[in-house]
């Protein structure tokens, strides 16, 4: 791999992770599918299986998945600082607009226009969705009589999710245990799928890092740097809680978001939807920063707005330092800036160090079925959970208190044949039904 990743420019990467954080919107099915779109299809930066392989064990930790797996492809393709900046920029354009949608929200209240972009997003949101369950689903699963079992764990993860509410970590603790007996009684099953004439590879060529490429060697696993990276991890989140705790005290209501965000960033398994309802109830009904209201309008920002969805924390925080004055009543405004950060930094830095630490592990294991197979499964299993999220945005979309909303599915059925026909940019596709929905209202028609 060392000579594949040397032919990626570092510029180049770090152009397209700034470019990701500005158009990462549709949670994390929308986000997964734009890096594969462009990293695997488009790019040919990386292979597939590579692709998959990452996305598998993101899934598997708690966390923004979408986020992680740009961090670790990041560093897979430029080591450390590669993982970091790319992991940085997925997040940073996201707090930037958030900060300043909160101001906003705050300050001004709702604006017209604006709501009406946002509600044009939604339907292309959830063609972006229907998109990805189509791509992923496609490569993995293959036709149903060639993989029966995986098509049976899609479906079943579907089923759970959309209709039993099973919480999500246990489908994907139950797909991974099927994944493992799998490779023992039907191997052939759980076995990577060679290119066919419809993929990336066979369509455009080998990937600059392909399944066969070498594992470089900053990616092979040493016990002294995984120390390293622990200790590291452990020094940015000591220090800055100690300095917030010495100026503020236990009390104080940033060293208890840091703690609280803290706690909320270890059981975000399964996304931002699982683990909502602890910060509903921390945020509003124990530490009262912000009111119920307050807290499912920032959820809309920030299901309407480019990054993790769990971004919503960056909102909570700044509602909270705005209501709380945490630097004072002539310092409003920094103060929920402050805020918005520190709850940032201590939600997303165990992602860094769970991808930083735990990389190389997940590089030895590519190529060997008793590890892969159980990853394999959960990739199935998260086609089927992606299409219970792309039913629910479905279903939002279409929803209305009078009925069904006709204007918003035809945009989410234009938005889902320009992505599929037309091989539409996800970005002009979100623009162009934003900008169709602000010329509807101005015109009354919406």
């Amino acid at each position: 791999m060392g000579e594949g990743a040397k032919q990626i420019p570092f510029g180049q990467a770090l152009r397209f992770w700034l470019k990701l954080g500005f158009i990462s919107f549709g949670g994390p099915a929308g986000q997964i599918a734009i890096m594969h779109r462009e990293l695997v299809e488009r790019r040919r930066w990386i292979s597939e299986g590579r692709f998959l392989h990452a996305l598998n064990y993101c899934m598997l930790l708690p966390g923004p998945e979408a986020q992680q797996l740009a961090t670790y492809l990041g560093w897979l393709m430029h080591r450390t600082w590669g993982g970091v900046l790319a992991g940085l920029l997925f997040v940073l354009p996201s707090l930037a607009i958030l900060i300043g949608l909160s101001w906003i929200y705050l300050a001004f209240g709702h604006l017209p226009l604006v709501s009406a972009f946002f509600y044009g997003i939604k339907p292309a949101v959830a063609a972006i969705v229907l998109q990805a369950v189509w791509r992923i689903g496609s490569r993995t699963l293959r036709h149903p009589r060639q993989r029966p079992v995986l098509w049976a764990l899609a479906l079943a993860s579907f089923g759970a999710i959309a209709l039993l509410k099973i919480p999500f970590p246990w489908v994907i603790a139950a797909a991974a245990l099927a994944g493992a007996l799998g490779a023992r009684w039907r191997p052939a099953q759980f076995a990577p799928a060679p290119a066919t004439h419809g993929t990336s590879a066979a369509a455009n060529g080998p990937a600059l890092i392909d399944d066969d490429t070498p594992t470089p060697e900053h990616a092979r696993f040493r016990r002294a740097r995984l120390m390293r990276v622990v200790a590291a991890g452990l020094a940015l989140w000591l220090l800055p809680m100690a300095l917030i705790l010495a100026v503020y005290g236990w009390q104080g209501t940033l060293t208890q978001m840091a703690w609280f965000f803290s706690k909320a960033a270890l059981l975000t398994f399964g996304g931002a939807y699982a683990v909502l309802p602890y910060v509903y109830q921390g945020a509003v009904e124990h530490y009262q920063w912000l009111s119920g209201p307050q807290m499912i309008d920032g959820l809309a920002l920030g299901e309407s707005t480019p990054g993790p969805l769990i971004m919503v924390v960056a909102f909570v925080g700044f509602v909270g330092g705005w209501m709380q004055q945490v630097l004072g009543p002539q310092a409003v405004f920094l103060g929920a800036v402050l805020a918005a950060c520190v709850v940032t930094w201590f939600t997303f830095l165990p992602s860094f160090i769970f991808i930083l630490a735990g990389g190389p592990m997940v590089e030895s294991t590519h190529g060997q079925l008793k590890f892969s197979a159980p990853l394999t499964a959960i990739t199935a299993a998260v086609v089927g959970v992606i299409a219970s999220l792309a039913l629910f945005f479905i279903g939002h979309v279409a929803h209305t208190p009078t009925g069904v909303d006709l204007m918003a599915l035809t945009l989410a059925a234009l938005a889902l044949w320009a992505l599929v026909r037309w091989q539409w940019a996800v970005m002009t596709v979100i623009a162009a039904c934003g900008t169709v929905a602000v010329v509807l209202r101005l015109l009354g028609w919406a």
